[in-house]
């Protein structure tokens, strides 16, 4: 139980601060337009620290998941078993939950408008969404495999680090699609306070990553080297 309650209490933090600095950053439908690059980057480091703060706190305790995409491609590789990745999944949906219910009682008695949820943005189709986060998530999610293998020695230490700046990699180059989700989790949260486009959409923002995640996993059991030492 103190795995998943840590689960929880990581996405509940990712979300809240991550989605947090969005809002108070404005960084909506037009975030990724050049005149406001620096929404764009502040979001972004908001969501890569938020995983390195994270990572080095309760990464003892679960691994420090806080993403159901992780979990997934992690359970495609025989590191966590079905039951606890289930638990896991659930825990960080009723963190991300949590985390959103926070920030929107935090703006809605500060005059700020929106959670943070993740959307379409303008221009960019149905087909292009999906495949934005397909794509970085497979990056993202074979990033921690990698990171996380027992392969890289004594590089596992900084393997929350890694992760971390991988994220804010991630959130540079897709926000100008979907926002940047990479994670179920973190999208349900958002969507279900918000409401309107970003809850109709939000199946992109859960079948995208768990796609993205699967390619993650069969990339890296093809690369892997564990298995031959």
């Amino acid at each position: 139980m103190k795995k998943y309650l840590a689960e929880m209490i990581g996405t509940m933090v990712l979300v809240l601060m991550g989605c947090g600095v969005a809002v108070s950053l404005n960084c909506s439908s037009n975030c990724a337009e050049v005149a406001n690059a620096g929404t764009v980057v502040g979001t972004a480091l908001a969501f890569g620290l938020s995983v390195v703060a994270m990572a080095y706190t309760i990464g003892g305790v679960s691994g420090c998941h806080i993403n159901p995409a992780i979990t997934f491609g992690l359970l495609l590789n025989k590191k966590i078993e079905l039951k606890e990745a289930a638990m896991y999944m659930v825990f960080q949906v009723i963190g991300a939950i949590v985390g959103s219910t926070l920030l929107w009682i935090l703006t809605e008695n500060a005059g700020l408008a929106g959670t943070g949820a993740n959307d379409l943005q303008e221009g960019v189709s149905v087909a292009g969404g999906l495949l934005a986060e397909i794509i970085f998530t497979c990056v993202f999610v074979l990033v921690v495999l990698g990171a996380t293998s027992k392969t890289n020695g004594a590089t596992n230490n900084f393997a929350g680090l890694a992760i971390g700046l991988a994220l804010v990699l991630v959130h540079l180059a897709c926000i100008r699609y979907t926002g940047t989700s990479v994670n179920p989790a973190r999208s349900i949260g958002p969507a279900i306070f918000q409401g309107g486009s970003a809850l109709s959409n939000l199946w992109i923002f859960i079948l995208g990553p768990f796609v993205g995640s699967a390619m993650a996993a069969v990339i890296w059991k093809i690369i892997d080297t564990e298995k031959a030492e």
